[in-house]
């Protein structure tokens, strides 16, 4: 005999429910519908599956028993069909915002791979990312490393960015070619945009830490924009940016590459080991194939970030083709 999934599936909602009504309403379909896939479904298998009465349906002793079967059954189909409907959805891509690097990377690829569907989504970085990637609702996510991941979770270095600094052209730095993270010290970098508990404002701790910066996270964040403005205006504050970030233009606004050493901040790919997506190992190979080496003469990374990732000056090529 063959087996109706579709019976089968009813009969494990009334399993879990107990009543035809409310079965009929998990699977959307009629309560007559229902009660005439677990009849077919009995007919076949000639036993009674489900004893009814007003209290509700309760399993008969074959019914447990094939109650056992039905559900591994079912999750094995519903696998199968999904491992289709996977290989011809979009690869849905996590960033942390439409403005930084990792989308830049995600572009040049598609750039190169124009026959292949991306959704980009965005998101709270490593904190929403985990679990999105642990559950499948995406497939690839781009972000700093910190701390454990899921063991099903594998990551590679993606982007190491150079950090610049932005600042008016009131402030004492704005005429310089390039700056010293020391010539930082009298001033106050201003990110409201770090999050307590985000990887990137972990980062900034970091650096402040290491070369005796100052930071002030203090809102509200009204966006880039009226940071830009506020910066032109102010005499002793300034931000961070980066190499690929996406700052719009503004008059009032200088930017200044970071040396000696020029701190730079490890953006990674991670994926779910199992994800089976046929664009995935395309953009595994792009993204490997084009990132920079560490060089830990001229670059600043916290220790952490190279444990984590394994960095060592030797990690990668270097390629002269870069993203952007």
């Amino acid at each position: 005999m063959e087996l109706d999934l579709g019976a089968v599936r009813a009969f494990i909602a009334v399993a879990d429910t107990h009543y035809f009504s409310e079965a009929a309403d998990l699977l959307g379909i009629t309560q007559q519908a229902t009660s005439k896939r677990i009849a077919k479904l009995e007919t076949a298998l000639g036993t009674t599956l489900l004893h009814r009465a007003q209290g509700g349906a309760r399993l008969s002793e074959d019914g447990a028993a094939f109650l056992q079967h039905a559900r591994p059954l079912l999750a094995l189909a519903d696998q199968a069909v999904e491992s289709i409907r996977a290989r011809n959805r979009p690869l849905r891509v996590d960033v942390i915002g439409t403005r930084l690097p990792a989308t830049e990377l995600v572009r040049s690829f598609h750039d190169s791979h124009t026959d292949v569907e991306i959704d980009i989504v965005t998101s709270h970085g490593l904190r929403s990312g985990r679990t999105a990637l642990t559950n499948g609702s995406i497939d690839v996510a781009f972000a700093r490393v910190a701390g454990a991941l899921d063991p099903s979770i594998e990551h590679t270095p993606a982007y190491l960015g150079p950090l610049h600094v932005l600042v008016g052209r009131a402030h004492p730095l704005a005429d310089r070619r390039q700056v010293r993270l020391t010539d930082l010290r009298e001033s106050t970098a201003w990110m409201p945009g770090n999050e307590p508990g985000s990887e990137w404002a972990d980062f900034y701790d970091c650096l402040a830490q290491e070369f005796g910066l100052t930071i002030d996270t203090s809102g509200p964040n009204f966006g880039l924009d009226h940071m830009l403005d506020y910066l032109a205006a102010s005499p002793d504050r300034f931000t961070f940016g980066g190499e690929l970030l996406r700052v719009p233009w503004h008059p009032g606004i200088v930017h200044l590459p970071i040396v000696d050493p020029t701190p730079v901040y490890l953006h990674s790919m991670l994926w779910q080991r199992d994800n089976r997506h046929p664009v995935l190992p395309r953009l595994i190979h792009h993204i490997t194939s084009r990132r920079r080496p560490f060089d830990p003469e001229h670059q600043w990374l916290p220790a952490a970030d190279i444990e984590a990732s394994n960095l060592a000056p030797t990690a990668v090529d270097e390629r002269p083709d870069q993203p952007g």
